[in-house]
């Protein structure tokens, strides 16, 4: 309900863009982004986030006058970027994703977290695609980075080179 609230005050004309900015950094993004450390995001999740995105930025810049036209319209998702110029929510979610395993690497075989997000589960699979693991988003995450198929394990234990 707290934060149906907090959007609403967004589309109020009274409180300015600099405001409105920072009660969406600090109200409303903590709250979407909570626990996305663990996130298996799928290309759907990432769109439903852009789109959400996009909408809340919308109300926070409002339309826009063209000058050749002279009619009001929508900002496009470029002007939206251009505007806003923080990264957006999915690339923070990869970034809070690469620190959290990074930081679970360091962690050790032992503990049961470290299990968890580098473990083949037993058994017989269901029918169907396979679904991802959190070890294979992070796989992805740094192919779209540049870095291939690294050694992200042993990149993260020696933290003086590089934090992963």
């Amino acid at each position: 309900m707290f934060v149906r609230e907090t959007y609403e005050c967004i589309k109020c004309m009274l409180l300015s863009k600099n405001l409105k900015i920072k009660i969406y950094r600090t109200i409303i993004l903590p709250v979407v982004l909570y626990g996305c450390e663990t996130w298996s995001l799928t290309l759907r999740e990432e769109k439903k986030l852009r789109v959400f995105e996009n909408m809340v930025l919308r109300r926070i810049f409002g339309p826009r006058r063209d000058e050749v036209t002279e009619e009001w319209r929508r900002l496009h998702d470029e002007e939206l970027n251009d505007l806003y110029s923080s990264p957006n929510t999915v690339r923070v979610i990869k970034s809070r994703r690469m620190r959290w395993a990074g930081s679970v690497a360091r962690m050790g075989e032992e503990k049961v977290v470290y299990r968890v997000l580098v473990g083949k589960p037993e058994g017989k699979r269901p029918l169907g695609r396979p679904m991802r693991r959190r070890v294979d988003n992070i796989r992805m995450i740094l192919q779209e980075v540049g870095c291939g198929y690294m050694d992200w394990i042993g990149q993260a234990q020696d933290r003086d080179n590089g934090r992963l």
